[in-house]
C-alpha cells in the first residue's frame, strides 16, 4: 500500500504543495551560487599581477622562442630575432574638462589617480602589446625545406605573423 503525504489544511500549505518543485529548483540555485570555490582568489591575484607591472620583454620572448624551436627535430641550435611595429602602450583613465569662454574654448585633461596603500597610482584602462612586424629564424637545419616550413608555421602560430613576414635561414654552428 502506498502512503502519500498530505499537507495540513491552510492557504500557505496549499501554495507550498502547488509550487514545491519550483521552490526546490530555486533553493538548489541559491545553494550553488553561494557554494565557495577557490577560483575567486586566483582570479583576483591574476588580475592584480597583470596591472601591477606586466612588462613586455622582447629579448626574453626571443630567447624563449629560440629555446622552444631548438627542440624541433633537425633544427639544431636556433636564434630568433623579432621586430615590432610599436612598443607597449598603456591607456590611462583621464578626466576631461571643457571650458567655453568669450575668447574660445579650452580643454583640460587630468589623469585619474587612486589611493593605493598610501601612494597614488594611475588607473589603467587597457594595455596594448606590441604588434610584430617580422621574424628572422637562423638555425643549423635551415637548408631543409621541411624544417623551414615547420619553423615558419611555429613562429606564425606564436606571433600571429604571416608566412611572408617570417624568414628561416641556415646558420653555422
Amino acid at each position: 500500500m502506498k502512503v502519500q503525504w498530505k499537507p495540513p489544511e491552510g492557504a500557505v500549505w496549499k501554495l507550498l504543495d502547488q509550487y514545491k518543485y519550483i521552490l526546490i529548483v530555486i533553493a538548489a540555485g541559491v545553494i550553488l551560487l553561494l557554494w565557495p570555490t577557490g577560483d575567486r582568489e586566483q582570479k583576483v591575484e591574476a588580475g592584480q599581477g597583470a596591472q601591477a607591472g606586466d612588462v613586455f620583454d622582447l629579448s626574453a620572448l626571443e630567447e624563449k622562442l629560440s629555446q622552444t624551436l631548438s627542440k624541433v627535430e633537425g633544427a639544431g641550435e636556433v636564434t630568433v630575432t623579432l621586430s615590432v611595429k610599436n612598443g607597449m602602450e598603456q591607456v590611462l583613465a583621464s578626466d576631461r574638462t571643457t571650458s567655453v569662454t568669450e575668447r574660445g574654448s579650452s580643454v583640460e585633461e587630468e589623469t585619474v589617480l587612486v589611493n593605493s596603500g598610501g601612494s597614488q597610482e594611475a588607473v589603467l584602462l587597457t594595455q596594448r602589446y606590441p604588434t610584430f612586424q617580422g621574424a628572422l629564424v637562423v638555425c643549423q637545419g635551415g637548408d631543409d625545406a621541411e624544417i623551414r616550413l615547420t619553423l615558419t608555421q611555429a613562429v606564425s602560430a606564436l606571433t600571429g605573423l604571416g608566412a611572408d613576414r617570417i624568414t628561416v635561414c641556415k646558420g653555422g654552428g
